[in-house]
């Protein structure tokens, strides 16, 4: 029987994804699509990506451009960190490197937010370096075909995928192989209801024979999330609406948002009165709900139309913007969602 290595380069070359947008491309576009697909599913990362690109092109525009321009083009894909990290890596590559992408491991997992799979993936793809990698997808597929128990962010169970992963790389053809890993996890050897008919390894695979697909790999054990609720202040004066920026670190780090305050009222009219507003109207919204790692947040918008637009809420962290412009500014998903729904009702729609 073929090595396991070989069987996956045949098939990805009938079988694989030929068509992805930052396939074939310099590592500069691998390294952003790497790091887009963190955590984020690809097509929903493809639109993000061809919309980055156009933007910015290479490492010097991305160097040169501000945080809020690179934040504005990361609004709605989560997980902002991500964002934050390109754009400081983007300048680190300008001052240390030339504006040139490093070709050495250890130099490109140096950079903010690039780990040891990313840096070796971008370096089998685009230097064909003979490299491993384990992100998620490689894990599960790993976890399956070689029987390996146990939570894969367990330490000890991580090590061990990465000495499997490490001992199966062929000594050829490094780029279509890490390729393949990539495309088996994402379109075979799935979550749920995996493709094992159609897998190019599944005749040594040990989950399959012995049926422990659905087992492996092992789940994390499930703990209650906890759960906060909030209030969304919604502070219009005329079509203009009031938002915050919010500190660099934690969710939505350095992203514009409506001013946040706990559930009690009574911190809704201490803010209020802080920054000496007086509202003539005010209107509690549907709730919502958004899910974050490792919490729920229950949110509830409240509505307060403002008899003026006083000069406390014109200093830096604040910004007063037209409902419709707000959109065009750096904010998370559930805020653009209650602005395009306070947008259409603005205008009559």
């Amino acid at each position: 029987m073929d090595s396991f290595a070989a069987r996956l380069i045949v098939w990805q070359r009938t079988q694989g994804r030929h068509d992805l947008p930052w396939q074939r491309q310099n590592a500069y576009r691998i390294w952003l699509s790497e790091i887009m697909l963190q955590q984020t599913q690809v097509a929903t990362v493809i639109p993000y990506y061809l919309r980055f690109i156009a933007s910015f092109p290479d490492i010097a525009r991305l160097a040169a451009a501000s945080e809020e321009q690179v934040l504005a083009h990361w609004s709605g894909l989560g997980y902002y960190a991500r964002g934050r990290n390109l754009h400081r890596a983007a300048r680190i590559m300008v001052e240390r490197h030339g504006g040139e992408f490093p070709r050495q491991l250890a130099d490109i997992m140096a950079l903010p937010g690039v780990g040891r799979s990313t840096a070796a993936a971008i370096c089998a793809l685009v230097y064909h370096e003979r490299c491993a990698i384990l992100d998620g997808n490689v894990k599960r597929v790993l976890a399956r075909y070689c029987g390996v128990e146990g939570w894969p962010g367990m330490r000890q169970v991580e090590q061990r995928l990465w000495r499997h992963a490490e001992a199966l790389l062929p000594q050829q053809d490094i780029a279509v192989y890490t390729q393949a890993l990539m495309d088996l996890g994402a379109t075979v050897c799935t979550r749920s209801n995996p493709r094992c008919a159609v897998c190019p390894v599944r005749a040594d695979c040990v989950a399959l024979h012995s049926e422990r697909t659905a087992e492996l790999p092992t789940a994390r054990a499930r703990k209650k999330i906890p759960e906060r609720r909030a209030n969304f202040l919604l502070l219009l004066y005329g079509n203009d609406i009031l938002l915050e920026k919010r500190a660099p670190s934690g969710i939505w780090g350095g992203l514009w948002c409506p001013p946040q305050t706990g559930a009690d009222k009574i911190e809704e009219l201490n803010y209020l009165r802080a920054n000496g507003l007086v509202a003539h109207e005010r209107i509690e919204l549907t709730p919502f709900v958004h899910v974050f790692t490792h919490f729920k947040l229950h949110i509830t918008p409240v509505l307060l139309r403002l008899s003026g637009k006083p000069l406390q809420c014109a200093e830096p962290g604040c910004l007063w913007l037209d409902a419709g412009a707000a959109l065009e500014a750096a904010i998370p998903a559930p805020v653009r969602h209650l602005l395009q729904g306070l947008e259409r009702a603005l205008s009559g729609a």
